[in-house]
């Protein structure tokens, strides 16, 4: 079991293999829990309830996969025709 120790700061370090277990880069902020006797760390995110409505679409149709697959090719011939034509004038 990995260990750390506790500098006269409050400040320690989390050990290699829990920082790429939860995926941790620095500057990444981890949230800590108290479980009864346990220390619980993880990766702090955003709380899901702030992503309420993000993707409403309150009286609209319903879009087909077809109509969907439309809409990224399209999207994705113009980005390559936009890129065709800079490259042209470089």
């Amino acid at each position: 079991m990995p260990t750390s120790t506790l500098t006269t700061r409050g400040q320690t370090t989390i050990p290699k293999p829990i920082r790429e277990a939860l995926g941790l880069q620095p500057g990444d902020r981890v949230e800590f829990t108290l479980e009864g006797d346990r220390v619980v760390l993880r990766r702090a995110g955003a709380d899901l309830s702030a992503l309420d409505g993000m993707l409403d679409r309150s009286g609209q149709e319903p879009v087909s996969i077809e109509e969907m697959d439309e809409a990224i090719g399209n999207a994705a011939s113009e980005d390559a025709s936009a890129s065709n034509t800079s490259e042209r004038e470089s």
